[in-house]
């Protein structure tokens, strides 16, 4: 079972996932979010994902996280979001020895998620002044589907710095990155119940086989079988 709640930080929510009796496989969507999850002694870097990835819950196996919208986690983690784009490292291989220490502090809590709520906490009292301040601008506007020059002269940048920085924030360029936030938003609407069609026009697609195609590179599977699902 998947639960999510608000998390104390502005950005991020916390989330949990348990299989109870059996094994579970989840399609995990690319949304240019980066997660911090404890599981079985470890905690491990969700980093922002190009497509999707099928992860497999065994049965009475918990998970405890947070997730971080786009732009927030690397100045958490002291690490450009490129390098972490489509990988999932241990957190001691990010922060050698300290990210060990942590996970053994969340293991032998008796309330995992405030275990692991309070020791980001402590963290970002440290990345205050690493977080880029134009990130959550940035992908605020891409998400509301501006255009990327668009978004690029509202915030003071060329199109190049734009790049570099939203590599160094999100861990792709401003365009896949737009591309991720619009298919999101795409989903969202259609399961309000909105046709493929009207979803395709309201999003910004220039059809619903633009649509499907998008929905089928980012995803590899249809809109219907992800609806379904």
């Amino acid at each position: 079972m998947y639960r999510e709640w608000p998390y104390a930080l502005d950005g991020a929510v916390a989330w949990s996932r348990a299989a109870a009796h059996e094994d579970r496989v989840a399609r995990i969507l690319p949304d240019g979010c980066i997660d911090l999850i404890w599981s079985q002694g470890r905690v491990m870097v969700a980093g922002p994902d190009t497509t999707a990835r099928l992860v497999r819950t065994p049965a009475g196996v918990e998970y405890v996280a947070v997730r971080f919208a786009p732009g927030l986690a690397p100045g958490v983690l002291g690490v450009p979001a490129h390098e972490l784009r489509d990988r999932q490292p241990d957190l001691d291989d990010v922060w050698p020895g300290r990210g060990r220490r942590l996970a053994e502090i969340i293991s032998e809590s008796a309330d995992r998620p405030r275990a692991l709520a309070e020791l980001i906490r402590s963290e970002l009292a440290r990345a205050a002044d690493r977080t880029d301040p134009l990130a959550r601008q940035v992908a605020q506007r891409l998400a509301r589907g501006e255009r990327v020059g668009d978004v690029a002269r509202s915030v003071g940048l060329s199109p190049r710095q734009l790049h570099r920085r939203s590599l160094d924030a999100f861990g792709y360029g401003p365009k896949t990155l737009a591309r991720v936030l619009r298919l999101n938003r795409a989903l969202a609407l259609a399961r309000t119940g909105a046709t493929l069609a009207d979803v395709a026009a309201t999003t910004g697609y220039a059809d619903q086989a633009h649509f499907a195609r998008e929905v089928r590179a980012l995803t590899g599977t249809t809109a219907a079988a992800l609806l379904a699902g």
